[in-house]
């Protein structure tokens, strides 16, 4: 299969913190596939900015050896990598002063597209926001792309939102999740909307639960300091899950475009019902053989700071009506592996006895390691000796589907591109983040006043026994993790 490449307008894409591990690993390696893909103008241009001095033979270098350590298929094309390097300048910046923004300046053009990527902290984006402005270096077509985190608490996203309102529109703010560029997630929505199968199923009546789970094999090494401040709630729950769950459980838009999107991703984390306290559980991952503790990775020995989050939501509106949204996440676990999992409930009747009765239909969407959904149906077993009923998936790998060399485009990749071309259907509104940080801050205000301690689970599990029961108690269970 030929995919289709959606040209883009000329542009100027100024990163600040060009020359960190996020430019490095993802941003820069993802545009030269873009530019292999035939997505960059011939014009086009990479400006990287950072506080360290270098000319720009001294950055392509750096991209040259990015693109060998972090890229895949694409850094065999040498030819290719050297013109697309010949794209790319360097500038010195001083983030918080005026060092280096003049020749930024002087380096931008008219008539083109200006993106600016805050690959920073968000202590910074005030800083730069502000001085785009004071230097004429953004206009009121310019485009500003932000990381999370997007504030610790609802203050702290209140106060982010409101320093970039008072530079940049709404329109011109795309903060960046990178869950939402993943080929499987939009597919989620096209699976939903486009296909007259399962939409009328997508309800109480015919939905007994839904997981969703994102786990990690890696640990907090080397980035202990910032995520012992932040945990999982705040570092996935509050962010990644609540973008999965609102896509799974968003009404249809009226039409496919970035504000209609957003507009039913927020009715929905508004609908959200407060979580109890029997409906949470907290987790940090222990020494065994397989690792360290959390608290050797952080190196904080008494740290109550919790590597896994598990509970049980619920949407207050008439189509998931009593319907159990089961969240989890956590890290140095068994495998990594995301995956959501809609489960159908029990047939109303059925004329099949004994075992051969208990089977569901499970939709399974995977957005890693190996994207792509299947459909757990019912079978008879192949053979003689009765009716013997089978589970076995209609699977939908996209690898297979698309062919072994069609290579789905990372998510960063497919998000830049979004950028440029001004699409933020994929992106988080401001009132979203607000929102989403609404529902969360009294989650965890209640385990800080109630002095909760994260349950204890091994390097290499599948998390606490405590998650297990939040499942067995309603007589269900979690899906295995699987890598």
């Amino acid at each position: 299969m030929v995919s289709r490449v959606i040209p883009v307008e000329c542009f100027d894409l100024v990163i600040f913190g060009g020359t960190g591990d996020l430019a490095r690993r993802k941003i820069l390696p993802g545009l030269f596939r873009r530019f292999l893909a035939g997505q960059m103008p011939e014009n086009a241009r990479v400006i990287g900015a950072a506080r360290s001095e270098m000319e720009d033979a001294d950055y392509r270098q750096m991209v040259r050896e990015a693109v060998a350590e972090f890229g895949g298929t694409e850094k065999e094309n040498g030819s290719q990598l050297d013109a697309f390097l010949e794209r790319l300048h360097y500038v010195a910046i001083d983030a918080t002063g005026d060092g280096g923004w003049d020749k930024l300046a002087g380096l931008m053009r008219d008539g083109v597209i200006r993106a600016f990527y805050f690959s920073v902290g968000p202590s910074l984006f005030g800083a730069l926001a502000e001085r785009l402005h004071q230097h004429g270096i953004a206009d009121a077509a310019s485009r500003i792309v932000v990381e999370k985190p997007f504030g610790h608490d609802l203050a702290s996203a209140q106060e982010l939102n409101a320093t970039l309102a008072a530079h940049f529109d709404e329109h011109q703010i795309y903060r960046i999740d990178h869950y939402l560029g993943k080929e499987t997630v939009q597919n989620l929505m096209a699976v939903r909307f486009g296909n007259v199968l399962f939409e009328p199923l997508w309800n109480s009546h015919y939905i007994d639960h839904i997981q969703i789970t994102v786990a990690e094999t890696v640990g907090v090494g080397g980035r202990g300091s910032y995520y012992d401040k932040s945990g999982a709630m705040r570092d996935m729950v509050q962010n990644h899950l609540m973008q999965l769950l609102c896509l799974i459980a968003m009404e249809p838009p009226s039409i496919y475009d970035a504000d209609t999107v957003r507009d039913e991703k927020l009715k929905v984390i508004r609908a959200l019902q407060p979580v109890e306290p029997h409906q949470i559980v907290r987790g940090q991952y222990d020494a065994s053989s397989e690792g360290p503790s959390y608290r050797e990775d952080a190196e904080n020995p008494r740290s109550f700071t919790e590597s896994f989050v598990a509970m049980k939501c619920h949407i207050a509106n008439w189509r998931w009506a009593k319907v159990p949204f089961y969240l989890r996440t956590g890290k140095r676990m068994k495998a990594r592996s995301s995956e959501i999992a809609v489960v159908f409930k029990d047939l109303g009747h059925t004329i099949f006895e004994g075992d051969t009765a208990r089977h569901r239909n499970i939709l399974s969407i995977r957005l890693q390691p190996n994207e792509g959904m299947d459909l757990q149906v019912t079978i008879k077993e192949p053979g003689p000796g009765g009716m013997r009923l089978v589970d076995v998936p209609l699977d939908m790998t996209f690898a297979d589907a698309l062919g072994a060399d069609q290579e789905a485009p990372d998510a960063y990749e497919r998000l830049i591109m979004d950028v440029i071309r001004g699409n933020q259907t994929l992106f988080m509104r401001g009132d979203e983040v607000e929102a989403a940080w609404a529902w969360t801050d009294p989650i965890i205000k209640g385990w800080e006043a109630r002095n909760d301690v994260p349950k204890l689970y091994e390097v290499g599990s599948a998390g606490p026994d405590d998650a297990l029961m939040l499942m067995h108690r309603d007589g269900r269970r979690w899906r295995e993790i699987k890598g």
